[in-house]
């Protein structure tokens, strides 16, 4: 099947496989049993779609402003999960009529995310990560531990710090590095 943004953009088949397969790492990254279990992350649509939407803010921040193949790289993992988001709607049973409608509402919340995630890595106080995963991760739990955002925060930086460390041309050639899933903060032991 080819989607839209194929036929847009062009995208070869091989490439398609690759950008799919970089895809896929993000998402088998972020349905880590242990966001579930350990850090509370709803484990719903609403919470997939956040772990979904946060790894693939991470690795889109760390290709930013590393030339063009960089740029296309994080441009092509953006229309690949655009185009899973649309399968998905597709697949739960959404009419050709809503799709549209409920894809743009998510590209929006995609879009405030990243401005929210980017303005909280970049700062230094640790609390203003974890307001932004409390209103966005957490945005349908009513009362957070705050164990478990602390760990959710400090997972996010060590994953960002991770990936910065590993060279931009391996992560072009679909190579990424993520941390591990702290375990134990339902107990209060947050260590990432």
């Amino acid at each position: 099947m080819v989607s839209l943004l194929d036929r847009l953009f062009g995208r070869r088949r091989g490439d398609e496989r690759a950008d799919m397969a970089f895809y896929a790492a993000v998402v088998t990254q972020a349905r880590q049993p242990g966001f579930y279990a350990d850090l509370r992350v709803p484990d719903t649509l609403d919470g997939r779609f956040e772990l979904i939407a946060l790894h693939v803010f991470l690795v889109m921040r760390r290709l930013k402003g590393q030339g063009a193949t960089a740029d296309q790289r994080a441009r092509r993992l953006y229309e690949v999960m655009i185009d899973e988001f649309d399968t998905s709607l597709r697949e739960m049973g959404a009419g050709d009529t809503g799709i549209g409608r409920r894809v743009k509402t998510m590209l929006r919340g995609m879009h405030g995310r990243i401005i929210a995630y980017d303005k909280a890595l970049a700062d230094p106080d640790p609390r203003h990560l974890e307001v932004a995963l409390d209103n966005n991760l957490y945005g349908t739990v009513r009362a957070v531990d705050p164990a478990h955002l602390a760990a959710m925060a400090g997972y996010a930086r060590a994953t960002a710090a991770a990936l910065e460390a590993l060279p931009v041309e391996r992560i072009v050639d679909g190579e990424l590095r993520f941390v591990p899933v702290p375990a134990g903060a339902m107990t209060g032991v947050s260590g990432c």
